[in-house]
Formats: structure tokens, sequence, C-alpha cells
């Protein structure tokens, strides 16, 4: 897709990853609704930062846990932007809780990240599958994680979440077909906050494993990321239903 003169949603898109991918749309050409839940301040930046390059931004706070705020978060797309071409579904949360330790995982736990994670996915590429057909076509990217296909991360109920984006991704390019496409991002160690508030203490030892295991001898920053989700956009409009694992190559490196 050439997005110069679209229009896009990412999904938290005021921090990490989403802020990085809705700066690299906007620099393309690419009007950017910035999501929120709860970084309202950084999306009002990131938003700010996107019309710096002469394109519309907005931040529209949305939970997309929530199916009518998703709804509603498509329709300030198409009266604010004009169209929506590409939603990328970004946002996502997660607790940190060891493997080994099962009785620390509450109902709780697996509500809130499956919630986010997977329904929330499900919930805006629905939400945003009629105002595409009508803008023409478009793209979904969903992120993802390595730690759907090793089962290694934050904790079993997000590493469980992850994989099943990947599914929806499948099942989702099947059904949006031929109009829509629906691609993946798997990331691994991402620096930034992310990680770092998430593993307190353990961060740099974190980082330091996963920099000398990777066959590239370095750690993913949000820029590599949103380089390859605007890749998978602006790319071969063939490639649909696809998983890219982008990590640096520690995966195979730790093998």
């Amino acid at each position: 897709m050439k997005i110069e003169g679209k229009a896009a949603i990412v999904t938290g898109g005021g921090t990490g990853v989403g802020r990085a991918t809705a700066l690299q749309l906007a620099e393309l050409g690419c009007s950017v609704l910035v999501n929120y839940s709860r970084s309202e301040e950084a999306a009002e930046k990131t938003a700010e930062e996107v019309r710096a390059f002469g394109v519309k931004g907005l931040a529209v706070r949305a939970d997309v846990a929530d199916d009518a705020a998703c709804r509603d978060m498509v329709a300030s797309a198409m009266s604010e932007l004009g169209s929506l071409d590409v939603l990328v579904n970004n946002a996502g949360t997660t607790s940190f809780i060891a493997h080994h330790d099962l009785e620390a995982v509450k109902t709780e736990h697996w509500d809130d990240i499956l919630a986010v994670n997977v329904r929330g996915v499900f919930q805006c590429a629905r939400a945003a599958k009629g105002a595409m057909e009508q803008s023409g076509g478009g793209d979904v990217v969903n992120i993802s994680s390595v730690a759907s296909v090793v089962g290694i991360g934050s904790s079993i109920p997000y590493c469980a979440s992850k994989a099943a984006v990947n599914n929806l991704t499948i099942t989702l390019a099947r059904v949006l077909a031929p109009k829509i496409r629906v691609n993946a991002i798997a990331p691994g160690f991402i620096e930034g906050s992310w990680l770092r508030d998430g593993m307190g203490e353990a961060y740099d030892i974190m980082k330091e494993v996963a920099t000398s295991r990777s066959l590239l001898k370095t750690v993913c920053e949000p820029t590599d990321i949103a380089e390859a989700v605007v890749g998978l956009i602006t790319g071969s409009d063939m490639v649909t239903g696809q998983c890219l694992i982008c990590d640096a190559g520690l995966l195979l490196g730790a093998g």
C-alpha cells in the first residue's frame, strides 16, 4: 500500500512501539489517530509530533477491551481523518509472574490480559472492517511476541494471549480478504520502559543475556519494530495471514 494521503489508527500509540509506528507512518504522509487508555499526556504529545509532519493527528482515549469504545474510535477516525486504511493493533498488557509460580496466576490476570491482548485485537479489527471497505481496502498489523512461539515471557497468560493473536491473525486474514490484509509482527526483547518497569533490577541482566544470545548481538528498539510494521504495510500486497518474527535473531541464537 502507498500510504501517503491515507489514515491509520495505532492502538497504544502514545508510547514505545506504538509511538514509533505512529511517527513513521506520519513521516510517510499518513494521518494517524493515536489511541490510548491511560497515557493521555504521552498520546497528546505523539499526536502533536504526528501533526508536525504536515498530516492530521489526534489522540483518542479508548479501552480496546470495550467493544463500544472500539467502534466509537473508528467513527472518530472516519469523521476526523476522512478515511481508515491502516489499523495497528499495538495495545497490550501483562502481569510479570514467574512461570513456575502457578498459584500466583489469578482469574483476574487471565481476564485482564485476554480482554486487551486478544479480544481487543478482534474488536478493533471488527470495528474497522466496514470503514476500511468503505475506504477501498486496508491493512491490519497485529503486534504479537516471540512469547507466542517459545512460551517464555512475562507470564503464562501473556504467552497464551500472544499465541492467540497469531491464530487470530490467520482467521482474520481469511475473513477480511480480499480487500483487507492482516499480518502480525512478533518482537523479541525490546529496549524501553515496558520491560524495564516489569523486570526491575533484572532488566539489565536480561538485556545482556538477550544481546549475547541473539545472532545480531543486539536487542530491538521500538523504532526497529515500527520499521517492520511499516514494511508489512508498504511492501508486497501479496502478503497476508503471516507472522513475522523481529528479534535480532534471538530465537535462532538461543537454539
